[in-house]
């Protein structure tokens, strides 16, 4: 089961009833999150969940409002005893940004390992995660991430017992492990199925629309993506600085084959994107308004 949070669903800054755009997964003991700009950490105490478990901080770019949050969750990771190394995902530059930002965060008793992206796309496998980022087109470089979380084959019991194979070594050849004894080697292959369908979450935001959304987004059961402007006049601005519209978010999904869209990184003009949700669902019709803290507990799909 995958544990999603939206955090904040604001662009550009914090507001009274919306914080910044920040998503947070928790997956088997370990968390993920993806941006963090000013007031995260408040939107993380709100929601109840933990900075401990925090393995892996992904960046869409470097944008104030995507990563000024940054110091002070370090900070608190710090003054929580945490060991444990910490991940850090983003594009080229990211020592630099983090190493700048860390003025104000000196000495933590944890590493902090910096992977900087160079490919238009590139996949990381982490903590249980398949991380899969994707150049989309923003004023800076900018990724959008699709987080997939894979599910082996069927273990055979059947065939375990016709190879012969000790029973001992039938949970860790489950969990992908080879295995050897007395000169005869024992592979996952072995016992397992074709893989199964796992759980796919696609994120992205401050972009235009572009193929490499919908290519990385397909079939998502999650798509999170921005929809800065829902005015339809102001299709010219959003084309201006690099955004989306909601109804260009909504084709998006509609493309992709997602199963439920969320609309998050609203402008601080829109006020009350609910007044355009109907429109947006002639697009994309399991559409959902994005709110500060709305979660959900995806799970594999019973066969």
């Amino acid at each position: 089961m995958l544990d999603v949070c939206l955090l904040g669903t604001g662009g550009m800054m914090p507001l009274p009833n919306r914080w910044l755009t920040s998503l947070m997964t928790r997956y088997n003991g370990s968390s993920l999150m993806i941006d963090c700009g000013e007031g995260t950490q408040i939107a993380v105490r709100e929601k109840g969940w933990s900075f401990k478990p925090v393995d892996i901080i992904c960046f869409t770019h470097y944008h104030a409002d995507h990563i000024s949050g940054l110091p002070g969750i370090l900070l608190t990771m710090g003054n929580a005893e945490r060991t444990e190394p910490l991940t850090l995902i983003g594009p080229k530059g990211l020592e630099r940004v983090v190493s700048a930002l860390r003025m104000i965060a000196p000495e933590l008793p944890f590493e902090i390992r910096c992977i900087e992206l160079t490919e238009p796309k590139q996949t990381l496998e982490l903590h249980g995660y398949a991380i899969h980022a994707f150049r989309v087109n923003h004023n800076i470089t900018c990724y959008g991430y699709t987080i997939e979380i894979k599910r082996t084959g069927r273990f055979s019991v059947e065939a375990a017992n016709e190879k012969k194979i000790p029973q001992k070594y039938w949970n860790r050849l489950q969990k992908g492990e080879t295995m050897e004894e007395d000169g005869r080697v024992y592979t996952p292959d072995m016992v397992l199925g074709p893989p199964r369908k796992g759980i796919k979450v696609t994120y992205c935001t401050d972009t235009r629309p572009t193929a490499s959304i919908v290519e990385h987004a397909k079939k998502s059961d999650l798509f999170i993506c921005e929809g800065m402007y829902a005015e339809k006049e102001k299709l010219a601005k959003a084309k201006q600085y690099k955004h989306m519209t909601f109804y260009e978010a909504a084709k998006l999904a509609k493309d992709a084959e997602v199963k439920e869209m969320w609309l998050t990184h609203y402008s601080p003009s829109l006020v009350r994107p609910e007044d355009y949700k109907k429109e947006v669902q002639k697009i994309f019709a399991n559409t959902v308004l994005g709110k500060d803290g709305k979660t959900v507990e995806l799970d594999f799909e019973e066969e």
